[in-house]
C-alpha cells in the first residue's frame, strides 16, 4: 500500500509556460548585469541551487551566500510577475488525482518533491489553485542534488505520518529521468508522466513502474491500492 505521494511540480502538476525559465534570465541580467547567463542551459528536472551554480560558473562568480540571497531575492519577485502575464495551465488529470487520492479508504499523505526553491514552488502552484494540498515536501532549498531532496521529501512524509516508511510504501510522480532516478534513490515506486519535456518514448528506457502519456490514463486506486 502506498502511504506517501511525492509530486514534482513542472512539466508534472503545471505547465508555467516557461515562467521560471524566463524568470531565471531576466534575474541574471537583473542582479548580475549577465543577461546571457542561461542561454543554452538545460532547465529540464534540475534544482534551482544547481542551475544557480552553472550560471554562476558561466559568468565568472562564486557561488557565495550573498550572491546566492541576491539572486533568488530578484528571482522570486520576477517569477511572480512571469506567472502573472505567461498563459500556463495545470496538467491533464492532475485535479481529478489529488481528489481521488483523497478519497481513497487508507488516504496517504500528498507533498512535494521538486528542485525549486519552496517560495518559488509556492508561487508556481498559488497561481495555479494547487498549493493548498501540500503541507510538506523536499525542496530546492534542502540541496542542490535531486536525491539529495528525494531524502528530505522522504523523511518530512515520515513525520508528517508519524511513523516509519518503507521505500515501497513511497510513491514518486515525475515527468523527467531525473525524477525517476531519484525517485530510485529512495527506493520509492516512480510513476512518469509524458507531460512535460520527454516523451513516452524518452522515459521508456529509464523502467518506471508505470508509465502513462497523462495522469488520466490511470487512476490513484490502481496503484495505491
Amino acid at each position: 500500500m502506498i502511504r506517501l505521494v511525492l509530486f514534482d511540480i513542472d512539466g508534472t502538476l503545471i505547465r508555467s509556460g516557461g515562467a521560471g525559465v524566463r524568470a531565471f534570465g531576466q534575474a541574471f541580467a537583473s542582479a548580475f548585469d549577465a543577461p546571457q547567463a542561461t542561454e543554452g542551459v538545460s532547465f529540464s528536472g534540475r534544482t534551482d541551487h544547481a542551475l544557480l551554480r552553472e550560471c554562476l560558473t558561466r559568468i565568472g562568480l562564486e557561488t557565495t551566500p550573498e550572491n546566492v540571497t541576491r539572486f533568488f531575492v530578484v528571482y522570486t519577485k520576477i517569477l511572480q510577475e512571469s506567472l502573472e502575464v505567461i498563459p500556463g495551465e495545470v496538467c491533464p488529470g492532475v485535479d481529478d488525482w489529488l481528489s481521488a487520492l483523497k478519497l481513497l479508504p487508507h488516504r496517504p499523505a500528498i507533498g512535494l518533491l521538486t528542485g525549486n526553491i519552496q517560495r518559488g514552488a509556492e508561487l508556481k502552484l498559488r497561481r495555479y489553485g494547487l498549493w493548498h494540498h501540500f503541507c510538506f515536501g523536499g525542496y530546492g532549498d534542502d540541496h542542490e542534488d535531486r536525491n539529495r531532496i528525494a531524502a528530505a521529501a522522504y523523511d518530512r512524509g515520515a513525520q508528517h505520518l508519524g511513523t516509519a516508511l518503507r521505500g515501497d510504501e513511497v510513491l514518486v510522480i515525475g515527468d523527467t529521468p531525473h525524477d525517476i532516478t531519484c525517485g530510485r534513490a529512495i527506493q520509492a515506486k516512480v510513476l512518469a508522466v509524458a507531460t512535460g519535456a520527454h516523451s513516452v518514448a524518452e522515459l521508456t528506457p529509464h523502467r518506471a513502474d508505470w508509465l502513462v502519456q497523462d495522469l488520466r490514463a490511470i487512476g490513484p486506486a490502481e496503484i495505491c491500492l
